[in-house]
Parts: C-alpha cells; sequence; structure tokens
C-alpha cells in the first residue's frame, strides 16, 4: 500500500478497518459462548454498555460478519445464525417488528397490527434458524415513560422465550437505567462495559495497531511520549473518535508529504474535542 499514489493511500484511509483489541476480544468470546449455548427455558443475555463513538456497533457488526448467511441447504430461503438491527428512534412494539421484517428482506403489510404481525416475526426467525438476535442503539426502544418501556421490554422478554436463544442489546447507560427497572430483566441481562480508554499499556497498544494500518511512509511513533497523551486528551478517550482523528491527522500528513504523524501536525489540524464541539452548539441555540 505504501507504493500506491497519495491519492489512493488518502482513499485507503477512510475505509473501515477492524482493530482487534483486547476488550475487543473479550466480548467476542462471550458472543461466541452465547451463541453456542444450550437453549434452555431461560436464556442468557448480554447489555453490551458505553459511550457514545467509543466502539460498540463496529464490535457486533464484527461478530456478524464471522456469523454471516449461508444458503438452507434441506429447505428454501438462507439461515441466519446471527441477526443484527438497529432499534427504532422510538419505543414502538410495531416498528421494533418491522426493523426485524426489514432487515430480513421479508415483505409485509405496514398498517397490520403489532398483534398480528408477532405471529410472522416468530415464524420467520423459527425460518432462518436464529440462534442470536442483536439490537444495536436499544436504548432507543428503552426510552419514553415507563409504559413504554414496559412494554418493549416484555416485547425483548417474549421474543428469547419463545425462540430460546440469546438477546445481546448495546446501548448507553440509558439502557442499563431501563433494564434495571425490570428485576427479571435485570437478572437475564449481564452488563459488559466498553469504558472509555486511559493513558495505559492498552491504550498504547491500540496505537500501535492503528499505526500498522495507516499508510504512511515514514514512522510516527503514535504510542510514545507525549503523543500518545495528546491522542488521548483529543480523542476524549473514545476509538470512534481517535480513529477519525488520526485518519485526519494520515490524510494531512500525506497531503503535505511530511508522511507521519506529529503533535505540530495535530495542532494544524485545528481538532477540537467532542465536549467542546458540544458545547459550542449549545452556546448556538
Amino acid at each position: 500500500m505504501l507504493r500506491l499514489p497519495d491519492k489512493d493511500r488518502m482513499q485507503s484511509i477512510r475505509q473501515a478497518r477492524w482493530i482487534g483489541y483486547s476488550r475487543a476480544k473479550e466480548l467476542l468470546n462471550k458472543f461466541e459462548g452465547l451463541l453456542n449455548h444450550p437453549r434452555v427455558q431461560r436464556m442468557p443475555n448480554l447489555l453490551v454498555v458505553g459511550e457514545t463513538n467509543n466502539g460498540k456497533s463496529v464490535l457486533v457488526n464484527r461478530f456478524q460478519h464471522l456469523h454471516t448467511a449461508s444458503e438452507n441447504r434441506s429447505g428454501e430461503g438462507v439461515m441466519v445464525p446471527v441477526l443484527l438491527i438497529q432499534a427504532p428512534p422510538v419505543p414502538d412494539e410495531l416498528r421494533f417488528y418491522h426493523s426485524i421484517l426489514e432487515a430480513l428482506a421479508s415483505p409485509y403489510r405496514p398498517h397490520e397490527s403489532a398483534a398480528k404481525k408477532m405471529p410472522q416475526v416468530l415464524r420467520l426467525l423459527r425460518t432462518i434458524g436464529l440462534r442470536m438476535l442483536i439490537v444495536d442503539e436499544i436504548h432507543h426502544i428503552l426510552a419514553g415513560h415507563i409504559g413504554k418501556q414496559q412494554q418493549m421490554l416484555n416485547v425483548l422478554k417474549y421474543l428469547g422465550n419463545e425462540l430460546r436463544i440469546p438477546l445481546v442489546g448495546v446501548g448507553t447507560k440509558d439502557a442499563l437505567r431501563a433494564i434495571q427497572t425490570d428485576p427479571q430483566m435485570a437478572n437475564r441481562f449481564e452488563p459488559a462495559a466498553l469504558p472509555r480508554w486511559d493513558l495505559n499499556r492498552e491504550f498504547l497498544m491500540l496505537l500501535a495497531s492503528f499505526e500498522r494500518v495507516l499508510p504512511l511512509r515514514k514512522p510516527s511513533r503514535l504510542w510514545e511520549q507525549p503523543l500518545a497523551a495528546r491522542l488521548l486528551a483529543l480523542s476524549e478517550g473514545t476509538i470512534g473518535e481517535l480513529s477519525s482523528l488520526l485518519a485526519a491527522a494520515a490524510s494531512h500528513a500525506i497531503g503535505t508529504g511530511r508522511e507521519c504523524i506529529d503533535s505540530d501536525l495535530l495542532s494544524e489540524l485545528d481538532w477540537t474535542p467532542p465536549s467542546e464541539r458540544k458545547r459550542q452548539v449549545e452556546r448556538m441555540v
């Protein structure tokens, strides 16, 4: 890749890539354990909780990629061991079923009631041999007043019980608070945190992993001080922000012919940390 023209190298920087850091590998192993869990009446579930832009969605997309759909050799259609859906933006049972049907490209009548949609969803999920349902942005369907929250919790509980599959929810701390309002759900969902990064060995290893995939022709030594501390401060400890920051810095390094990232180059980016961006927006409204 280092031999490619500048334009091609800059384009490659923008492509999504998987960085397998330790906590991510631990959670992937947890997912694998749930997927292979014997089917029992009360299946274990997992709730992955973390800050916005800290790698939650990338993690579950990675797991789905490792367990893609395959041809159903004994019948029509496909087998889908892991289904990943994004929760609808409001806590609504009907929209939740629509999200499942749309993810599977299954036709449905939009104006049918939730009571009619539920059997269709159950039949479809049994037909595809579903073994795990992952709901990203689960805090959306657990938002709103307590009645709607309870309704959506009951839907999740019902699906898990009927299909005897593990559920994985992915969201912010709001999801954890909502789950804890129902003692049964709180007992079933094991919380698993994706914390913000600190200036420790794991973070330095993460920076080294990023450097290995950035197509720069000179070494940056991102893991050395004070550069590592500067990157942590600018990204405020989230891997998504760090990835965007390094992509912008690497593109600038190629465009200017510097071919490495250092503190001077970071200053030229005029990068604003996320908390300051939020304060700027608040001052505008």
